[in-house]
């Protein structure tokens, strides 16, 4: 296999950031990077362009991690209110996941975050108030208080009135009204 080597001009997945100098398969390079406008050859001419490249990389670069720094800022101040339904007992039906928080900071506070920026090491699965780790950037990691409510209405607490035996019957067998009474077993 052929290996060539390329100036990548913008983020690729899995193989670097703008101004990198990799080496990969010439066919890739070839029908993939270079038409999609991702990679230029390594030339002279391409070597003097790479200052400008590591330059217009290092300032967006700044200008994120400015972003997540005041975003961080933000959050660690909110806490985030999220509504599940619930049993009687109080216990949740399902869990709240890293998506679930994901899409309630956009929801409630218009903060568009990945949900694999969510660090939760197992969904919250109980009511309350948790903190859960938020990292933004590699440089940049918050904490934001999450706190789970129920959204159903607090149960009712009534109190059943005694049930009284009637007629001398049992109470535990209730009043069967107009029910014929049963034949003893084995006459």
């Amino acid at each position: 296999m052929a290996k060539t080597e390329v100036i990548l001009t913008q983020y690729v997945a899995h193989l670097g950031g703008e101004s990198d100098q990799v080496k990969v398969a010439a066919g890739y390079a070839r029908n993939y990077l270079m038409p999609h406008g991702l990679a230029i050859p390594v030339t002279g001419a391409n070597k003097r362009r790479l200052e400008s490249l590591k330059q217009k990389r290092a300032e967006r670069e700044s200008k994120e991690l400015n972003a997540m720094a005041e975003l961080a800022a933000a959050l660690s101040k909110m806490t985030l209110v999220i509504a599940m339904k619930t049993g009687e007992d109080g216990k949740l039906f399902g869990s709240v996941t890293a998506g679930t928080i994901a899409d309630e900071l956009h929801h409630q506070f218009e903060a568009t975050i990945d949900k694999r920026k969510v660090h939760l090491p197992n969904p919250i699965k109980s009511l309350g108030e948790q903190e859960v780790e938020l990292r933004l950037h590699h440089d940049v990691v918050t904490k934001l208080k999450v706190r789970v409510e129920s959204s159903n209405p607090p149960p009712k607490v009534e109190e059943a009135p005694a049930v009284a035996a009637k007629d001398g019957k049992d109470a535990k067998r209730g009043d069967r009204g107009d029910r014929k009474p049963r034949a003893p077993r084995g006459a």
